[in-house]
Order: C-alpha cells, then sequence, then structure tokens
C-alpha cells in the first residue's frame, strides 16, 4: 500500500470512529454532519451511508433515513443492514417529530451481564408491528406493574411486549420490595423484541435475593464486545456494519469502544 493509500485509510478510520463515537454520545445531529463529511471524502463508503441511515432514524428524519439505507443498497444491494431498516422504514410515517439527542444516548454499562444482576429477555404478546418497526437497539425502556403482569413501554408510554410470567412474578415481588431496574432494547424485528433487564439498586430488605438467579455459574461477560471496529463482521444472515456488535443476535446495532487491537495499529501507522 503506497503512502497515499495508506493515509486515505487512516483518515477514514478516524472519520468512522468520530462518527460512531458522537452515535454512543447520542449526539445524532453531529453524528449526520461526520457522516456526510465521510460521504463527501468516501462517497462509496456503505458503512457511512448505514450510520447516517440511523442517525436520521434517531432524528425521526425518516424520509432522509430512507435515502441514506437506499443509497447504502445501490452500492451493495446485499446490505442486510439498509435492508432490514429500510423495511422498518416502511412501517413509519413521514417526518415524525424526533426525540431529544440526550434521551437516546447509548450507555454500553447497559449491555453487560452480571451473573444475578442482569438477563437478556425475549418479550411475549408483542405490541403491533407499527410500535415496534420505532424502536431500535440502544433504545431505553421502562418496566411496569400491569395487574400479575410485568409489561415493558418505550419511553413515550407505548405497550411493547410481556415479561414472560415466571421471571415477571419474581421481579414483581422484588420491585415491591424496593429494588429498581432499568430495560434497554437490544434486538427489535417485526417479529421479536429482546430487552435487557438490569437491576440498578437492591433494597436492604432483599439483601441476598438474586434477581435473576443463575441456572448455571457463568462469569459477568459483556454483550458488546472489542470487535465492534472490525471492518467486517459476519452474521446468520450475510453482513453486518461495523461499529457495531452483537448483542443477543439479530440486528446489531450496539456500539462500544475501539478494541485495543485497533488502537495499537493505528499508533504504529502513525
Amino acid at each position: 500500500m503506497s503512502p497515499q493509500e495508506e493515509e486515505q485509510v487512516r483518515l477514514k478510520r478516524q472519520g468512522s470512529k468520530q462518527a460512531i463515537a458522537l452515535a454512543m454520545e447520542g449526539r445524532w445531529r453531529e453524528a449526520v454532519a461526520a457522516n456526510k463529511n465521510l460521504i463527501n471524502s468516501f462517497p462509496n463508503d456503505t458503512d457511512a451511508y448505514n450510520r447516517l441511515g440511523r442517525a436520521y432514524m434517531k432524528l425521526g428524519e425518516y424520509s432522509q433515513a430512507k435515502e441514506a439505507y437506499s443509497q447504502a443498497v445501490k452500492l451493495d444491494p446485499y446490505n442486510a443492514i439498509a435492508k432490514k431498516n429500510l423495511y422498518r422504514l416502511s412501517h413509519l410515517g413521514e417526518a415524525m417529530v424526533g426525540s431529544s439527542e440526550d434521551s437516546h444516548k447509548v450507555e454500553p454499562q447497559h449491555f453487560i451481564q452480571e451473573t444475578g444482576k442482569a438477563e437478556v429477555v425475549n418479550l411475549r404478546h408483542l405490541a403491533p408491528e407499527e410500535i415496534l418497526s420505532k424502536m431500535m437497539a440502544g433504545d431505553r425502556a421502562c418496566l411496569k406493574i400491569d395487574r400479575s403482569s410485568l409489561i415493558i413501554e418505550n419511553d413515550r408510554g407505548e405497550y411493547l411486549g410481556q415479561v414472560e410470567p415466571k421471571l415477571g412474578q419474581r421481579l414483581i415481588r422484588l420491585m415491591a420490595g424496593g429494588n429498581k431496574y432499568t430495560a434497554t432494547v437490544i434486538n427489535s424485528l417485526e417479529n421479536r423484541l429482546t430487552v435487557i433487564i438490569k437491576e440498578v439498586y437492591q433494597d436492604p430488605s432483599q439483601a441476598g435475593k438474586l434477581s435473576f438467579p443463575a441456572k448455571e455459574f457463568k462469569a459477568p461477560r459483556p454483550y458488546v464486545g472489542d470487535s465492534a471496529f472490525r471492518h467486517t463482521l459476519e452474521d446468520k444472515e450475510g453482513e453486518e456494519e461495523p461499529g457495531y456488535t452483537i448483542v443477543g443476535g439479530g440486528e446489531r446495532e450496539v456500539f462500544l469502544k475501539e478494541s485495543a487491537d485497533n488502537n495499537n495499529e493505528t499508533d504504529n501507522k502513525e
């Protein structure tokens, strides 16, 4: 590779890191600008178009999001991320009002599954597709007790689905005892919604009671890993966008810090 080509690779990587960092912080308007700048320099960068589409979706600017994802498909007709989101956009109305940038800030610590403190849950009795299509990996959700059931709502108070009864009943008892929990979407498809429920406060009266008893001991593990910045990721369906990583299968749209390997590689080149 010539020095000029190496410089182009370095600039592209640097721009991608900046765009991903802005998305991690929920600064979607700035993420739009960063990805547009990348596209101006690298017009065939499908990953930048995918990130641009995601930023527009977070801002509620669905027409622009559709344009970005459509361009990604033109460049790569088999791009799974773009095709999934175009399908999702077909179920959303035009120009819906976007939420504030801070409201969708992705907090990586929400994606750490710690033994007894967090669990990945596939919801039952899902909401209609027009509601689920609004949800993206990284969106916050809320736990709500509905009579004898534990349900999950989005931050607009719309019903998303129900936690399976056995776990729901356990969490309801612990919540009545003073425990507090958060929920975050990690997988949103037309026929499946997966969240991670995490204990964020244990009341002293519940000391010694695990929120999520493990069937077998497993060391705490992150649901976002150092592979997030690999230039290609493969899943069962084919492709995945760099800057996102596997979280419970299906669509992968959760960010993470860059791996130490990539940092070292960049340092060596510079």
